[in-house]
């Protein structure tokens, strides 16, 4: 990804939760996995990695935690007054956070670069021929990159 002469903005619908994020995004994927599909009410989600540094927020977020797909324990970090669905995180990778492309200010810097998860996308899922896919969990993240 390109680096950023702006910082990135976001937040939820309500406004009650806001973040700044001073990097460029590390990666981003769509995901097909069953609890993305719950949070994204049937659909996959857009997900945005960044370091987890980079960010602050301001406001209240109430936190998910739950075990993902993949095994790895997650805490997924909602607004609770709107119930918009903002982070999730890995306890295996503190250093990264994992923000929902829909709350971000400017969606068009969460241009997907693979799709995860297809082996539970339903059917009828739409899924772009045009970026790589796989059917599970692909590695982590290079933070590296930023």
């Amino acid at each position: 990804m390109d680096k950023i002469d702006k910082r990135i903005t976001g937040g939820c619908l309500c406004k009650a939760v806001r973040y700044e994020i001073n990097a460029a995004p590390i990666t981003t994927r769509v995901c097909w996995c069953r609890l993305c599909q719950y949070m994204a009410a049937g659909n996959a989600t857009v997900n945005v990695t960044f370091p987890s540094a980079a960010m602050s927020i301001s406001g209240e977020t109430r936190d998910f935690p739950s075990v993902a797909d993949s095994g790895n324990q997650m805490h997924r970090r909602f607004c609770p007054v709107c119930g918009t669905h903002l982070f999730s995180s890995a306890e295996v990778r503190p250093h990264l956070i994992i923000v929902r492309a829909g709350t971000l200010d400017d969606p068009e810097i969460a241009k997907p670069e693979i799709t995860i998860w297809t082996s539970e996308a339903p059917g009828w899922a739409c899924i772009s021929d045009s970026i790589p896919r796989t059917e599970g969990q692909p590695p982590p993240p290079d933070a590296s990159k930023t």
